[in-house]
């Protein structure tokens, strides 16, 4: 993690304090409570809204979109398996297809 991205949370950490006293987490809503995942998917739907998206669109949808850009970028499959937290390659491997697929249909 960059020096300024310790920072940001550190930052972020102040004025969460400030707002909602300490708590044990990073993402809370703004009464300091943990993020549940229905508060999540209501967030997610909400901001997909106001940016005009008019797909179904999930906090999985983002992870898939994530993941697949990430070894877009890399092509680094083990790296996105351990970001994912995936314990079996074969279940990462998912990214790769869709990768080869898009190379696929580009020539």
């Amino acid at each position: 993690m960059a020096e300024a991205d310790i920072d940001r949370l550190r930052s972020w950490r102040e004025r969460q304090a400030a707002q909602c006293g300490q708590c044990d987490h990073v993402f809370t809503t703004l009464q300091g409570q943990p993020l549940g995942h229905c508060y999540v998917q209501r967030m997610v739907k909400r901001y997909a809204a106001k940016a005009g998206i008019d797909k179904n669109i999930s906090p999985h949808t983002l992870r898939h979109s994530f993941a697949t850009d990430l070894y877009r970028e890399t092509s680094k499959i083990c790296l996105v398996q351990k970001v994912l937290g995936h314990s079996d390659l074969s279940t990462t491997m998912i990214y790769t297809h869709i990768f080869d697929e898009e190379v696929e249909s580009a020539r």
